[in-house]
C-alpha cells in the first residue's frame, strides 16, 4: 500500500464518515456505476487483502443455504453438523459465524474454504457492484475496515 491516498487511510476514514455518508445519500449512480469497475481495479492492483484480512478477523458473511450445502460437501460434513458446529443465526435470521476471527482464517490470512467460500465473501468489498450505493450504511462501514472500500469512496468524491 505505498499509494500516498492510502497512508494513515484508517485516521483518515474515521475524520470523513460525515463525507461519505452525504456523498452516499445522493450519488449520481450512473456515474458511479460506471467508474466502479475501474475504480476496483485500481483499488486492487494498489492493496493486497492477504496484508489486511480485517473483514475476516472482525466480521461475518451471511452463509445462504447454497453456501452451507457447498462447504459442508467440501469439510465432509453433514448441513446440521457444520451449522452446529460453525455457525449462529443473528438478529436477523441469517447464519454467521460463531466465533471470530472466521474460523476458516489462518495464521497467514488465507482462507481454507477459499474456492468454496460463501458468495458475501467472493463478493466482498462490493466495490465492483451496486451495492456500493444501494447499501450506503453498509457501504460506509466497510470504509472504517477495509481499505479499498475507503479508496473507492475517496476516488469517487474526488471525482465528482
Amino acid at each position: 500500500m505505498n499509494d500516498p491516498l492510502l497512508k494513515n487511510w484508517q485516521k483518515k476514514s474515521g475524520e470523513r464518515q460525515k463525507i461519505y455518508k452525504q456523498f452516499l445519500l445522493r450519488p449520481d449512480k450512473n456515474k458511479v456505476l460506471k467508474q466502479l469497475p475501474d475504480l476496483h481495479e485500481e483499488a486492487f492492483s494498489k492493496i493486497d487483502c492477504l496484508d489486511c484480512a480485517a473483514c475476516c478477523k472482525n466480521y461475518s458473511p451471511r452463509f445462504k443455504v447454497p453456501d452451507i450445502k457447498r462447504i459442508s460437501k467440501r469439510l465432509n460434513l453433514k448441513e446440521g453438523v457444520f451449522i452446529e458446529t460453525y455457525l449462529n443465526l443473528d438478529e436477523e435470521g441469517d447464519y454467521v459465524v460463531k466465533s471470530k476471527p472466521c474460523p476458516f482464517l489462518g495464521e497467514d490470512n488465507f482462507c481454507s474454504i477459499y474456492e468454496d467460500r460463501p458468495s458475501d465473501c467472493e463478493r466482498f468489498p462490493y466495490t465492483d457492484e451496486d451495492v456500493l450505493i444501494k447499501r450506503p450504511a453498509l457501504t460506509q462501514k466497510n470504509s472504517s475496515f477495509c481499505p479499498a472500500v475507503y479508496f473507492v469512496l475517496e476516488k469517487l468524491i474526488a471525482n465528482k
